[in-house]
């Protein structure tokens, strides 16, 4: 039984379509990445998979189940981007209330409460309002919502937009260890966030899909990507072009740079050794060419 599964799944607004006859099979596992340019159909197609809208053609099973269906309750969760709490009422009391909704009674609401709480470092928040949390505390909050009652898929929009890095390395490690035992799909913009987390990458354009599987493509073998925070530009690609094995260097965004080489040879150890000797330090190094380069390079 698939994760997710469409079948000429489409969504228009009047003459746009923001969803065109999309075919997709996700299997559980690692978390999987949801990108795509703005208007290429990730908020549609979360949206259409929690059944908050209907679909204009086509559809679309999570679990065995179809979208929106009262079957999924509990089994599916999500937190959408423009999700917010309610200023006038404590942490407690509005995630009791969720609670409820997902079936919680009495004390063992209360406990379900604290326990998704405590998953997001927030052990203390409960008694507080939304006021006096940090946007990034809330953002955590609003996870510990979609995290109730142990799903088995979590769909999360943008779960780290415009948060301070330490709440996002907060919310990383989090999803990480949640992973154990449920699959996340999260849509972003922050593909070197993504990176770090998924395993799988559903990338959409113009509602359509472009492409899906593993994040890291075995067509990248020839390529390496290092991250330099400070190494001179010119002196780096000049050392690095130095390198047996290595064809060409390119500057990208970041900086980063592409390492083309010839197959078959250590030009990972080759690079490593020139770049202590020159006490360069590296801020990471990986097989393949960045998810950024890869699609939009």
């Amino acid at each position: 039984m698939s994760l997710i599964n469409t079948q000429g799944l489409s969504k228009n607004y009047g003459a746009v379509k923001a969803l065109d006859s999309l075919d997709l099979v996700v299997e559980p596992g690692e978390p999987i990445a949801l990108i795509g340019p703005n208007g290429a159909g990730k908020t549609t197609l979360l949206s259409l998979l929690c059944g908050f809208i209907r679909p204009s053609a086509g559809s679309a099973q999570m679990l065995g189940h179809d979208a929106g269906s009262s079957a999924l309750r509990g089994k599916v969760t999500a937190l959408p981007q423009d999700a917010h709490l309610d200023p006038r009422f404590s942490i407690n009391r509005q995630l009791g209330l969720f609670a409820r909704l997902q079936g919680f009674r009495g004390s063992s609401a209360n406990e379900e409460v604290q326990r998704v709480l405590d998953t997001v470092l927030l052990s203390d928040a409960g008694v507080k309002k939304p006021g006096e949390l940090s946007h990034g505390m809330r953002k955590r909050v609003s996870i510990a919502q979609a995290l109730m009652g142990n799903p088995e898929l979590v769909l999360l929009d943008e779960p780290t937009a415009g948060i301070d890095p330490p709440n996002v390395k907060i919310i990383r490690d989090l999803i990480r260890t949640e992973s154990n035992n449920k699959t996340f799909v999260i849509s972003s913009h922050n593909l070197d966030e993504l990176e770090k987390l998924c395993g799988t990458v559903v990338y959409l354009n113009e509602g359509k899909l472009v492409e899906t599987g593993p994040l890291v493509a075995t067509s990248n073998d020839g390529f390496l990507t290092i991250r330099l925070p400070s190494a001179p530009e010119d002196q780096f690609m000049r050392e690095c072009k130095k390198l047996s094995g290595v064809l060409d260097v390119q500057r990208q965004a970041q900086g980063d740079y592409l390492i083309q080489h010839t197959q078959g040879q250590a030009v990972d150890q080759a690079l490593l050794s020139m770049l202590a000797k020159n006490s360069w330090q590296y801020r990471h190094l990986i097989k393949g060419r960045s998810l950024e380069d890869r699609l939009y390079g």
